[in-house]
Order: C-alpha cells, then structure tokens, then sequence
C-alpha cells in the first residue's frame, strides 16, 4: 500500500501538482489545504487577508475527482469564507481531502474538529478551525484492516511551540482516531500538524503506540524552495510498531507545494 500526504497549498503549484499526484499511483491520498469552490467560473482566484495576496486553484478538489476516477474522494471543509474573482467575491470551502483507491473498502471513518467549529461565514480569526478525517480500511490483498488518519494542524501567529490549543488539539485528534480504529491494529498518522518535534503531539500520539518517520529516520526539512522561513518542520507521518515500512521519503522532487510530499509505501 502507497499512502501519501501533502499540504496542497490550494493549488498555488498546480501545473506541477496535478500530475504528481496522478502519476505517484497512491493507494490513499492524505490532502491538506484543498479549495472547492461551486460558482466559480475562473480556474484560479484570490485570498486576501491584511495586504497578502494568494491564488488559489478555485476547485482543486473537483478536479482531483476527475483526474482520479479510480478512488473515492471525501472532501471535509473547515470553513467557507471568500475568494476573490477580480472585484466579484465568491463563497469558498476549504479543508480535507481525502483519496482512498477503490480496490480498498472504506469500513469505518470519522472526521471531526481538533480546533474551533466549521464556519460558514467567513475564515475566522486565528488561530482559525482545523480539522481531521480518520479512515478504516481493508486490505483484501494481505487480509487485514488498517486505520489511517490526517490532519491540518492550527497555524498560530506565535509560532509552532506549544499551547493550550495545541495541546488539545494533540488530544482530540487522538479521540477521533479511537472512533475508528478497533484493537491495536495496523495505524498511520500524518498530516501538516504545524508543530516542532518536541511537540506534545507526539508524546499523545505515542499512547496509540505510533513512532514519527520524520525525526526518528534522521529527517530535519520537510517543506520546499517555496517556503523561505525557518525552522523546516511542520510535516509528519507516524506508524504503529507493526506497519512494516518498506519506503518513507520526504519527496524533495518534484516540489508540487511548499511542503513537501510524505511517501509511505507499507505492508
């Protein structure tokens, strides 16, 4: 099983990203920072927010549906709030997507708030909602279930060093992965969280018996050219002793994002 994870950054890279992720073959696709826009008759529109300017590709989630007719897709919207068309403002969704191949049922899944509530009416103040979407799947191929969750972890102006928010929201992700996953067995967890590696989140991931790939693999940059800032961490993917990982790479090549795609390939 190939499982992949990347903050899409709305599309921002869209020439490169759509065929990354047509031709990287994944079985599941863990999609943070995906747009979907209904009445958009533009490909591409614009976020402002106090001066900063940012195209987004108005219906990234749509089109991945189209390009990837082989999986099921779940879209999970954190909030609706608006894009810009040149002066015409539109009502925009942005959030989760999920990409499962169909040849792996989905036989259980939740999807849940591990910071605020969904808004319907604007973006919000920040640090602004974030979510998570957890899935159970079998693997007919080897005769086994394996639950597989992701988050967007919340973006605090302060930085990516602990809170209260953050900490609860290390918390709630963790109970949104009890709903779905049953017994101790096989579980990934990935997602752009947002966090240093010293983080919290990791000490209540570990309950669930998970390890990061990231740091424990010697791994120190998980975000791209794009990204000019330091420190390089905010992406990270964990396993349970009994994932037998036959690849991890954080795909420095092609960049389709400023962060870079987590790849797993696992048994």
């Amino acid at each position: 099983m190939r499982i992949v994870s990347l903050n899409a950054w709305g599309g921002q890279l869209h020439e490169p990203l759509m065929p990354y992720l047509i031709d990287v073959d994944a079985d599941v696709l863990c999609l943070q920072e995906v747009v979907r826009t209904l009445d958009s008759k533009s490909d591409w529109l614009v976020y402002r927010d106090h001066g900063v300017e940012l195209q987004q590709r108005a219906n990234l989630f749509e089109e991945l549906k189209a390009a990837l007719p082989g999986h099921d897709a779940f879209f999970l919207p954190v909030a609706r709030g608006d894009l810009f068309d040149g002066d015409r403002q539109l009502f925009s969704e942005f959030g989760l997507a999920t990409f499962v191949r169909k040849s792996y049922p989905v036989i259980g899944q939740a999807g849940g708030f591990v910071h605020g509530e969904f808004s319907a009416n604007g973006w919000g103040v920040h640090p602004r909602s974030r979510n998570a979407h957890c899935i159970r799947l079998f693997d007919y191929e080897h005769d086994y279930p394996i639950t597989i969750a992701h988050m967007h972890g919340l973006r605090d102006t302060a930085g990516k060093g602990d809170t209260p928010a953050r900490r609860h929201q290390a918390d709630a992700l963790v109970e949104i992965i009890r709903q779905v996953r049953q017994g101790d067995e096989r579980l990934v967890v990935c997602g752009d969280f947002n966090v240093l590696p010293d983080s919290v989140t990791f000490e209540a991931l570990g309950s669930l018996g998970l390890v990061d790939l990231v740091t424990s693999r010697g791994h120190d940059d998980t975000r791209t050219s794009h990204y000019k800032k330091q420190p390089r961490f905010a992406d990270y993917m964990l396993v349970t002793p009994d994932v037998e990982v036959i690849k991890f790479d954080p795909v420095a090549e092609p960049e389709v994002s400023d962060h870079r795609a987590l790849l797993l390939d696992l048994r």
